[in-house]
């Protein structure tokens, strides 16, 4: 044999990488040996309906918590709108995750690849909406705290702008999977929980996401040990007005209640997938798998009890909405105005505004 063929059959191999981009999602589930089934089980119907059943919960508490930011002027800063962006990322989750609930079970067998990818998609772009909104409320919160001021003296554009670029984050970061960074052209790179991904993908995924948790627990123990400090030492000044106190060191903690249900929530699942990505052969990761997304999906429900646990003028707002939709044919007259000519101009001592929010 010459040694131009001897070449050639050498490297043939290599340069011939095989796709399977015709085949089923049967095909990698196998491969991956996750399990699929073809007829609806009691475990199967028990999951979707309780599935279903958090989703539209999800959404109609985001909806009150969104329009309620909308209607009242008393929101608008840049840190409800942050909060507000928030509850649209746990909304897109109760979109996803119902989305996922109509192509689960044995309707997983009949999906195409196309529509997987989809599903998937939707999930991981409402978790990096989350964390990238996470991440910028933690900087905004450390802004303003640092310089005592209850509220950013960000402009409405800016803040616009932030939030669309937290979106547009949010859908290349999940669309990353369906444009190259899958399994499809290398079986044995696949994942047992995401048998169409790569697990080189969740391990960056996972660790990305922790990472992110990390900093931000850092940045709020940092201001909360700050925000103590100052407290302390301005306290002792007469002129420090006592309510600004007490709307700083309240809103700091609603947003830190806020962090500390995401990690909690969202923390095992990202464990889970970064064992699932390092290959961890004796860990049933596929045991787990159902109970950490439904956790994960809770944590959108969270949101809305703590705004109206920690905050009476959010919780006054829901009531007028539900009035508004329960009895919209009687005589609807809001209070808002009312709250904002008496209450946001309360102007303390120190030259800042504080408005009379237990957030």
């Amino acid at each position: 044999m010459p040694a131009s063929d001897a070449v050639g059959c050498a490297f043939r191999p290599a340069a011939m990488k095989q796709c399977f981009y015709n085949e089923t999602v049967g095909f990698f589930y196998n491969n991956s040996r996750k399990e699929l089934t073809t007829y609806w089980r009691t475990k199967d119907v028990l999951v979707v309906a309780l599935g279903l059943t958090v989703s539209v919960i999800v959404l109609l508490t985001n909806l009150l918590v969104i329009t309620a930011i909308i209607i009242n002027r008393r929101f608008h800063y840049p840190i409800y709108y942050l909060l507000g962006n928030l509850a649209a990322a746990d909304l897109f989750a109760g979109i996803a995750y119902m989305f996922l609930m109509f192509h689960t079970g044995p309707r997983t067998a009949e999906l195409s690849l196309k529509t997987w990818f989809i599903r998937q998609s939707l999930l991981d772009t409402s978790l990096t909406a989350s964390v990238v909104n996470l991440l910028a409320i933690a900087v905004e919160r450390h802004q303003t705290v640092f310089t005592m001021q209850l509220h950013s003296k960000m402009s409405n554009q800016r803040v616009m702008i932030l939030i669309f670029c937290i979106w547009v984050t949010a859908l290349l970061l999940g669309l990353i999977p369906s444009y190259g960074w899958h399994c499809l052209c290398a079986l044995e790179k696949c994942s047992s929980m995401a048998p169409l991904y790569s697990r080189s993908y969740l391990t960056f995924w996972a660790i990305s996401n922790l990472v992110i948790f990390l900093i931000m627990v850092v940045v709020y123990t940092h201001i909360f040990i700050y925000v103590k400090r100052k407290m302390t030492r301005m306290s002792k000044h007469t002129s420090f007005h006592p309510r600004y106190k007490e709307t700083m060191i309240s809103l700091v903690k609603t947003v830190t209640i806020i962090l500390s249900a995401f990690v909690i929530c969202w923390t095992p699942g990202q464990v889970v997938l970064l064992l699932d990505g390092l290959g961890c052969k004796s860990c049933n990761v596929l045991a787990v798998e159902k109970y950490v997304l439904l956790l994960a999906e809770i944590n959108s429900l969270i949101n809305a009890i703590v705004y109206s646990y920690r905050d009476s003028e959010m919780r006054s707002t829901f009531r007028r909405i539900l009035c508004f939709v329960c009895y919209r044919n009687s005589k609807y007259t809001p209070t808002v105005v009312k709250l904002n000519t008496t209450d946001r101009r309360t102007l303390s001592q120190n030259g800042h505004f504080t408005v009379d929010s237990s957030i």
